[in-house]
């Protein structure tokens, strides 16, 4: 927002802001690749790829406009309504009223072009939040803009070419490796966390109380029947070190990110005590990663006992664990009880039996569930739910899931569940059933019992079926790797697993992606004042070589960085992002970039996607890729330029009608080599971005051929 000094705004408010605008086109043009100085950071940060030097690039540009519209308006000296000494500037602002409406009438040239760079009418000159500089004179309050999508959309196509996805944003899947729909012929489902999703933080909170109860039985102290479940500190993909008691937020290598013993976040120096170089092998003799949403309430009841014993004065506190008298008991024990009692309440206690007499409190159930499955069937493609539940949960819990008046469509009757599935499996006991799996069974679904005997005849549908392995099953399905989409929420019992042993494409559902996306864009001014804090980290050290003696003072912009990382992280809760902390990814985070295809907050955002739809993996850009733009023209004296190979169809229509290098060789050289040297590349080499099989690059070759041979009749 503008705010001349004494005088209105007049012709010198619109030479200042004219002035303005050309320093701050010098500020851009001359900014290093570590300066960044993007006219739209917030939405930049929110769409993640922080393309550097092309902010630098574009905001130059969209300066070079600017003067230029300014110029065009006759900013200096428009004798009707713009002259210094024309009475009504003083008290009438509508002097300037020619300006302003002339220059709105053209910005709206670079306005679709990418961030909007807003005249003053608009009161804003760029589309951030809360940061003010001043500059020139000038103070400039830098507010963001309307978090919209066509602002979004706008944002995308001011970065050169990055993609734009027009569905709503809690309608969206995003994609780590390409994915032609087209291609999948079975869809497979788990039931817990993905059909049925469990409601948030009431089922979390259930299984809390019932663990606790189990504790209590066992002999621990009735004070712990105090702690009530807190959904704010828990977060998936933490590691638990049972030698030292502490959860731990580690990045994609163990190198530790947060560090809690109980509830005490531990300091730098206390992390290096405990993990020299703050980094912890995953080693599963010591560390238990706790990635399932299951997996929620013990780390919480974790965090709760550690923090109870080694507070608790009756106790003494060692490295490896607490002491009574003569009693000692290590962090690992404790650990090993809540394991087990976690076990203990999902197979014999009453965290089943209490879900099923309280559906409507604990399960979501969604109308559109019918329907999208009928759909992904009626595309010609096959459907198959494979569960770790046993037969009776499952039948309880999709019997709900289904129970509406209506089948598929308003106006068809009720179905049973099972009609939805070509073939279902329960107790698959994954990832188990990824390797050497078990025997497989048939389930009666009048007791829930099982049948004696191996199955080794064909699936039928309607029928439910126990164990196997995925061997098995997909030989009696007929499926084979890529054919199959599994959708699942366990980033290693359904996902890893069937990635990395079976070659299924994998769609990761992830809750937590709508308190995720909430934070991503609803705190974006945080985002955009760490952008503008790494501006001025930048600014500290742009001028200065390795022959500068002195030492830039950072502490201050240091400890502003840091404390707006720590609102960031607090954000998303005590322990920050599932996906990251700070600027660092997570463990959690490279698990689902490694082995998820897809991942989105539900399955059923598949509802806005055409069965035909290709999802197409962004590119994955590294330091030199993303801050460095390609109208910026870098030419250095080195032999690896002239590694470059170009192929067009011109050259292959040459290639095309004369003898090819082998016969060349073969006549000088007598077939003692076969070829001097690699032809280039006529078709893209690698296979991963479209996702298409051999017979489609084989398609693509005889196309090609086609057309080199329409070239020569034509010619001829």
């Amino acid at each position: 927002m503008l705010e001349p000094a004494s005088e209105a705004v007049g012709v010198t408010g619109a030479e200042r802001l004219l002035t303005f605008v050309k320093a701050l086109s010098n500020l851009c043009m001359n900014a290093s690749t570590s300066d960044l100085f993007m006219p739209n950071a917030a939405a930049a940060v929110r769409y993640g790829t922080l393309r550097q030097r092309r902010g630098i690039d574009e905001g130059s540009r969209r300066c070079a406009v600017l003067i230029m519209e300014l110029e065009n308006c006759n900013v200096h000296g428009d004798q009707e309504n713009t002259g210094p000494n024309t009475p009504q500037h003083d008290n009438d602002p509508s002097g300037n009223k020619k300006w302003y409406r002339q220059a709105s009438q053209r910005r709206h040239e670079f306005h679709g072009a990418g961030p909007r760079v807003r005249f003053p009418d608009d009161s804003n000159i760029f589309p951030e939040e809360s940061i003010h500089r001043t500059m020139l004179g000038l103070k400039v309050g830098l507010t963001r803009n309307d978090r919209s999508e066509q602002d979004l959309d706008s944002y995308n196509e001011g970065t050169h070419g990055a993609r734009s996805d027009k569905r709503e944003l809690g309608h969206r899947i995003f994609v780590n490796r390409s994915l032609h729909l087209e291609n999948i012929k079975f869809y497979g489902f788990d039931m817990d966390y993905t059909l049925a999703e469990y409601k948030s933080p009431q089922y979390e909170q259930l299984g809390f109380n019932l663990l606790k109860d189990r504790l209590v039985s066992l002999g621990y102290p009735q004070e712990i029947k105090a702690f009530e479940y807190d959904p704010s500190f828990p977060v998936r993909g933490l590691w638990f070190d049972t030698l030292h008691g502490n959860l731990l937020k580690v990045d994609a290598y163990g190198n530790i990110l947060v560090c809690v013993h109980g509830f005490e976040f531990l300091k730098h120096s206390q992390v290096y005590e405990l993990y020299p170089n703050k980094f912890l092998q995953l080693d599963e003799s010591r560390v238990y990663v706790l990635n399932t949403l299951f997996n929620l309430p013990e780390t919480y009841l974790l965090a709760c006992l550690i923090d109870f014993f080694t507070n608790s004065p009756q106790y003494t506190r060692e490295r490896t664990g607490v002491k009574e008298g003569e009693l000692t008991m290590s962090f690992k024990s404790i650990f090993q009880d809540v394991r087990n009692a976690v076990d203990w309440i999902h197979l014999h206690g009453d965290l089943k039996s209490k879900t099923i007499e309280n559906l409507d409190e604990y399960v979501k159930k969604d109308e559109r569930l019918p329907m999208f499955l009928t759909r992904i069937r009626e595309s010609g493609a096959k459907l198959f739910l494979l569960t770790n539940s046993d037969y009776v949960f499952t039948d309880k819990i999709m019997t709900y899931l289904f129970d509406f008046p209506h089948g598929a469509r308003p106006d068809e009757p009720h179905r049973n569940w099972k009609t939805y599935f070509d073939t279902i499996v329960v107790d698959a006991r994954k990832p188990l059933f990824f390797g050497e799996g078990t025997i497989l069974r048939q389930v009666n679904t009048r007791t829930g019992a099982l049948k004696l005997g191996t199955l080794k005849g064909p699936l039928h549908t309607g029928e439910v079926y126990s164990g196997g392995s995925c061997d098995v099953f997909t030989e009696l399905i007929g499926a084979k790797g890529k054919d199959v989409l599994y959708v699942g929420d366990h980033i290693f019992g359904d996902i890893l697993k069937s990635k990395k042993i079976r070659g299924w494409r994998t769609f990761l559902i992830v809750p937590e992606l709508v308190q995720e996306l909430h934070v991503w864009t609803d705190k974006c001014q945080l985002f955009a004042e760490l952008q503008s804090l790494d501006v001025m980290l930048g600014a500290m050290y742009k001028n200065l070589d390795s022959s500068t003696k002195e030492k830039p003072d950072i502490s201050k912009l240091r400890a502003s960085i840091r404390d707006v990382t720590h609102k960031m992280d607090l954000a998303y809760g005590m322990m920050g992002s599932l996906f990251r902390s700070g600027s660092r990814q997570t463990f959690f985070s490279s698990q689902v970039v490694r082995y998820a295809d897809l991942y989105a907050a539900t399955f059923l955002n598949l509802i806005y996607y055409p069965f035909s739809y290709m999802f197409r993996a962004p590119a994955m850009l590294m330091p030199h890729e993303s801050t460095v733009a390609h109208e910026q023209r870098f030419v250095m004296e080195t032999p690896m330029i002239s590694r470059s190979r170009t192929f067009k169809l011109a050259d292959e229509e040459e290639e095309h009608n004369r003898p090819s290098s082998k016969n060349l060789y073969v006549d000088h050289f007598n077939n003692q080599i076969p070829h001097a040297r690699p032809e280039t590349p006529r078709n893209v080499t690698h296979t991963h971005d479209e996702d298409c099989s051999d017979e489609d690059s084989d398609s693509q070759k005889q196309a090609n051929q086609l057309r080199v041979s329409t070239r020569n009749v034509n010619c001829n």
